[in-house]
């Protein structure tokens, strides 16, 4: 019997390998490829591996140190840097998209209890798959990254009274049984924090004193699976538990080596707990339920997006920003994946809500990627010509029309931290200047310091036209966006081709097409970084100013950083 349990971990890891090799090359998420892996070996494909239970304690695991490393990872600080549109938008969100699922599920005449789940299931987006695509796309630190990042972390922190709802749900009773829920967990977390403030740090610190790495990735992840397994005992989920584990060692001067030591571990297990989940699919239920998915996931993405679009417009966004918020997204999270197992666990849905939710997470992720691509290219096609220009630029800033007196500025595109400290250069010589920023929380600041400032796109032709750049200085593009720089440059040099022009990039291949359209100046921040270095190291051996400045040149010349 052991060694069956060892070649049932041998295949399910196999499984898990292939599979995220192939997701990897076909470039979609590698949850993906561990889902198929484990639809492939399970007992409905190739029946490799006949009994999901025997890997569901390890699975079990793998939930706990997601949920412990999302606690690690939770930063109030992140949060208040997005403001109100991702706390109050991520709360208005949540709560729409469970009335959504709750809306589906009636309509598909299912027990009340499994269309609240549905609309649980469904209110979550995929962390992993949202930040893969920003940051393949360079646009983490964009209006709309730093909107989508925020909702979910919000959606992340939701993920935890769900949790404790999941299991009473379909309970009769279900009232007292929650309140009994939410009072054990209110005690629990009391009696946590207790441990946090005043029995946790004296433990680490004695630990962290023995400088051994190996001890203290030990006691980090016997304090995770002690907490996780306590609450479950309490009657709490181990979600919950593990969720709080993190939060206690987050603030504390410990996270961040408690962070890197565990994420392998976590990958590890997550890995057998997403396999584990693909085992329990059946393919054919796509075949034989083809008109309900269709309707299902049409929708989850249509539904989806509406909501998630309206939420950065209600706090005063562009249309861009409206446009990308919706189409990332509209698919379903892997941590609807964590709540789906609680709930069928529990007994509180059917096997062919499951089946369902699986199928429609599958399909929502799939499609995110081609969603946002096709964004891209819909505004794209809209800002450039003149009459769409036109309207969306009005509809961004209702003082679109009025002018500027303004001669021999600097036009910035992007006010981050690189506007910002360009601005406050510009500030300190008296020189004039004027911003360019779709973020209307940039803007308010703007305008409260008397900043000339346009409020919008500016890769938007009509935006363009309004920040006099027939007597501009110079222009500096400071967003990493690689296709609205290379509009912003096109449509700046038609009003003026002899503007000067300098713009951010971080890839060779963007350089090559922005020189050629006939940008002065590009700055690689990768590439400028390793230059300092190579000037300090050269530094350290003696060598003198002119002989460094020299080999300086012509590592610039040769672009060999």
């Amino acid at each position: 019997m052991e060694n069956l349990d060892l070649i049932i971990l041998v295949i399910v890891l196999v499984a898990a390998f292939i599979g995220g090799v192939i997701a990897r090359r076909l470039g979609l998420p590698v949850i993906l490829g561990y889902l198929i892996g484990g639809i492939a070996v399970g007992p409905y494909g190739f029946h490799l591996v006949h009994d999901v239970e025997q890997i569901s304690t390890v699975a079990e695991i793998g939930v706990v140190l997601l949920l412990f490393t999302l606690g690690l990872e939770f930063s109030l600080k992140t949060m208040r840097r997005t403001g109100r549109v991702a706390i109050i938008g991520g709360i208005i969100q949540i709560l729409s998209t469970i009335a959504l699922g709750l809306v589906i599920g009636l309509l598909l005449q299912w027990p009340l209890q499994e269309a609240v789940l549905f609309g649980f299931f469904i209110a979550l987006s995929s962390t992993m798959v949202v930040l893969k695509l920003l940051m393949e796309r360079g646009e983490l630190d964009t209006a709309h990254g730093r909107i989508m990042i925020g909702i979910l972390l919000v959606q992340d922190l939701a993920v935890i009274p769900m949790m404790v709802v999941i299991p009473v749900i379909g309970e009769s009773g279900w009232a007292t049984a929650l309140g009994i829920a939410v009072l054990k967990a209110v005690l629990f977390l009391g009696g946590m924090l207790v441990l946090g403030l005043w029995v946790l740090p004296r433990v680490m610190r004695r630990v962290t004193g023995l400088r051994s790495r190996e001890l203290f990735l030990l006691a980090v992840f016997g304090l995770v699976l002690t907490v996780a397994f306590a609450s479950d005992y309490f009657g709490i989920s181990l979600a919950l538990g593990a969720f709080v584990a993190g939060l206690l060692i987050s603030e504390s001067e410990y996270a961040h080596q408690a962070l890197a030591e565990m994420i392998p571990l976590r990958d590890i297990f997550a890995t057998l707990f997403f396999v584990s989940l693909g085992m329990l699919v059946d393919p054919r239920f796509l075949v034989e339920n083809l008109g309900a998915v269709s309707v299902v996931v049409a929708a989850i993405v249509g539904g989806k997006f509406i909501i998630c679009s309206l939420i950065p417009r209600l706090f005063g966004y562009s249309v861009k920003t409206m446009l990308y918020v919706g189409a990332g997204m509209f698919q379903i999270g892997e941590f609807s994946f964590v709540l789906a197992a609680v709930a069928l666990s529990a007994g509180a849905m059917s096997k062919y809500l499951y089946d369902l939710t699986l199928t429609s997470a599958v399909i929502t992720i799939l499609l995110t990627p081609f969603a946002l691509g096709g964004a891209s290219l819909l505004y794209k096609r809209l800002s450039q010509g003149k009459r769409f220009a036109r309207i969306l630029a009005d509809l961004t800033d209702t003082h679109f029309s009025r002018g500027f007196q303004l001669s021999n500025h600097v036009v910035i595109c992007g006010h981050g931290l690189v506007g910002r400290n360009l601005g406050m250069v510009l500030e300190r010589r008296s020189f004039s200047y004027l911003v360019i920023d779709n973020d209307p929380r940039i803007i308010d600041t703007l305008h409260a310091k008397g900043v000339p400032h346009i409020y919008g796109d500016a890769s938007n032709p009509e935006i363009l036209s309004r920040a006099v750049l027939d007597k501009a200085k110079v222009l500096v593009i400071t967003f990493h966006e690689p296709t609205a720089t290379e509009l912003t440059v096109r449509n700046a040099l038609k009003i003026n081709p002899k503007l000067d022009v300098v713009a951010r990039i971080h890839f060779d291949d963007e350089g090559q097409t922005l020189r050629t359209l006939g940008v002065a100046e590009l700055v690689r921040p990768e590439f400028e970084a390793g230059l300092e270095i190579v000037r300090h190291t050269l530094h350290r051996f003696g060598l003198t100013g002119p002989e460094i400045q020299y080999i300086i040149n012509a590592l610039r010349e040769e672009g060999l950083v």
